[in-house]
């Protein structure tokens, strides 16, 4: 073969699918090496929680060939309520698209944005790190990475850019979490802490975060506007960059009056999420029955209507599907019966750890148990009653493992293919998980390190009231 030939050989990276499907492989493996555990669980204020006293072997329980395809039709059932969220968000938005108002909207906002559009970052991310660290944003975040990595697109950004000012925004504030009811308000609870106590420190770590995500998504993007060959588009290609040079378009009062509506569904989304607790059933429903709205005022007939629903969330269906695969990964060690004994192991092995870095183990053991529950709220309900009289055994304090809890579970979320959200927002944004991976450990290394000093520096200073 020719030099020629070489050079023009395609790269291929691991296909997610098979990678996750490996995963499967190796749980399932699992169950016949590692031992099946038991906690019991006490109800502490309409929470199920684990009593840490109450650990004991029970008879292992392995699974088999069959079980193992079997669980990941059961991966698929648990995850229905996600992977169908995924493919309603999809079909709204190819509603949209055939409207033609988002894409003029687009356009005509690149090239009023041309030589302000660094702004964007900083001020964007600052909006979603807010609403993470208040209001738990996180889910959620699915429905406005459609809207952003097209403009980011059209910016002269990539695809990644408009992803992470999104996902990692919010992640960055949902891992600060200074009034975070979801994770902070939880674990406080369960640690028999006041709500929101401590929130001086986290406010610092608010700031020290989001400094360090403008920078690192500031830097990616600024190379990627130099050279777009080493941007990431995912699905929508570089077929919208610099629209900012193309001839002006006018938006229509038709595509005014879509858009209007589509401003008043998040406004809609906002409130309902805030004062009613909305989660992705609501929000689903709310998207389908404004999508369908804005297909009318945007003069499409029923069947275009239908057409391009189905068509948006045909594009999608492949993220869709690595949900409830993920979600099989889960399946299989609660079947097993081995979550309980990775706790049990794992929280024997923090006695081994020096002092001064006990917290620091606290967090390494989150971001293993949040690969299996990728739940804020549930892994505080999971992990605290064992971390809370742990961190008294140690002499941690006990708002100290909370901060390591929050840590853990904030950093890892947006890493691991066992969380529906960022497997969902990946899907919308087209970013194979892989792609996303490569580009997002060295922030991760660089969080790791980051949380480890503030937790030393917790330890330090005794970080309480206790």
């Amino acid at each position: 073969m020719s030099k020629g030939k070489k050079g023009n050989k395609k790269k291929t990276g691991i296909n997610a699918h098979v990678l996750v499907f490996s995963l499967i492989v190796i749980a399932a493996v699992l169950t016949y090496i590692v031992p099946a555990g038991n906690y019991d669980t006490v109800d502490v204020n309409g929470r199920s929680v684990i009593d840490p006293e109450t650990f004991t072997f029970i008879e292992s329980d392995p699974v088999g060939l069959l079980e193992l395809f079997s669980d990941i039709h059961t991966g698929m059932v648990n995850g229905a309520g996600t992977i169908f969220f995924v493919l309603i968000i999809g079909g709204v938005f190819g509603i949209i698209s055939a409207t033609g108002a988002l894409d003029t909207f687009i356009t005509s906002f690149a090239r009023k944005m041309a030589n302000r559009e660094k702004l964007i970052i900083p001020v964007l991310m600052l909006f979603f790190a807010i609403c993470g660290a208040t209001m738990g944003m996180s889910d959620e975040t699915a429905v406005y990475v459609g809207l952003l990595v097209p403009l980011t697109i059209a910016l002269g950004f990539d695809a990644v850019t408009g992803f992470a000012i999104v996902v990692v925004g919010a992640s960055m504030g949902f891992t600060a979490g200074f009034m975070n009811p979801f994770t902070v308000g939880v674990a406080q609870g369960i640690a028999e802490l006041p709500t929101f106590s401590g929130i001086g420190y986290r406010l610092i770590v608010f700031g020290i975060f989001y400094i360090m995500a403008v920078i690192f998504v500031y830097r990616h993007a600024m190379k990627v506007k130099e050279n777009p060959e080493l941007g990431i588009y995912g699905k929508f290609g570089r077929l919208n960059q610099d629209r900012k040079q193309q001839p002006a378009v006018n938006m229509t009062f038709r595509h005014k009056a879509v858009l209007g509506v589509f401003l008043l569904n998040f406004i809609i989304l906002i409130f309902g999420v805030m004062k009613y607790e909305w989660y992705i059933t609501e929000i689903a429903g709310l998207f389908l029955m404004f999508g369908i709205i804005m297909g009318v005022i945007g003069k499409l007939s029923p069947s275009m209507i239908a057409d391009s629903f189905v068509k948006g969330a045909a594009e999608l269906i492949g993220g869709a599907i690595i949900i409830g695969l993920a979600q099989a990964v889960l399946v299989i060690f609660e079947s097993g019966g081995l979550m309980d004994t990775i706790l049990y192991y794992a929280s024997d092995l923090l006695n081994m750890v020096p002092s001064a870095f006990t917290a620091v183990g606290m967090m390494i053991l989150q971001i293993i148990i949040n690969f299996l529950v990728p739940s804020g709220s549930g892994q505080a309900a999971l992990t605290m009653p064992l971390m809370s009289p742990l961190a008294d055994l140690v002499g941690v304090t006990r708002q100290t493992a909370v901060l390591a809890f929050q840590f853990g579970d904030g950093i890892a979320a947006t890493l691991f293919p066992t969380n529906g959200a960022l497997i969902a927002s990946l899907t919308i944004a087209g970013i194979p998980w892989n792609k996303w991976v490569k580009w997002y450990i060295p922030f991760f290394v660089i969080q790791l390190i980051m949380c480890a000093v503030l937790l030393v520096v917790a330890e330090w200073m005794n970080y309480g009231p206790f």
